[in-house]
């Protein structure tokens, strides 16, 4: 298959199914997670500039509390949480709150978007930072709202910060 076949039959795959999750669909298409995510319409996603991942780690505190979903191939886990406490050790970048405690390994991330897309559960639009590791797979996201609308003032942050940061 050629290269613009693939592309070509994962934005098939991500009109028809708007709503699914982009892990499912990518593993439903044999392909890494990136690519679904890449394969979304222009309007609903935006490429960010990776090189400045820790700039926008930190943003993330003016949020307040926020839905970060980690997964592997085994577990995923979602948890509420607000962003703050960022230090480095080592190869770790950390973020350590009360709510939130990540050590990031900042040299496997290779990609970042801003993403909208309709919940899997409602439909309802929802915003987040997405960032991808080496392979393609979901290093983490970063939901604004999840389960419900967003709020018109995490709305505008969401396009500022996205403007801010595009490649």
């Amino acid at each position: 298959m050629k290269a613009n076949e693939g592309t070509e039959r994962i934005r098939a795959a991500v009109e028809k199914n708007p709503r699914k999750m982009t892990l499912q669909l990518a593993r439903d298409l044999g392909v890494p997670e990136v690519e679904v995510i890449r394969a979304f319409p222009a309007e609903r996603v935006m490429e960010l500039d990776m090189a400045r991942w820790e700039e926008l780690l930190q943003s993330f505190e003016a949020f307040g509390s926020v839905r970060v979903l980690v997964s592997n191939g085994a577990t995923t886990i979602e948890v509420d949480g607000q962003f703050g406490g960022f230090s480095t050790a080592g190869e770790f970048f950390n973020v350590q709150t009360d709510s939130l405690d990540m050590h990031i390994r900042g040299q496997q991330l290779a990609a970042v978007f801003a993403v909208e897309k309709p919940g899997h559960m409602d439909g309802t639009a929802t915003r987040s930072f997405q960032f991808f590791d080496r392979t393609g797979a979901a290093a983490f996201k970063v939901f604004l709202n999840f389960g419900g609308p967003i709020p018109p003032e995490r709305e505008a942050r969401f396009i500022e910060l996205r403007n801010k940061f595009k490649m």
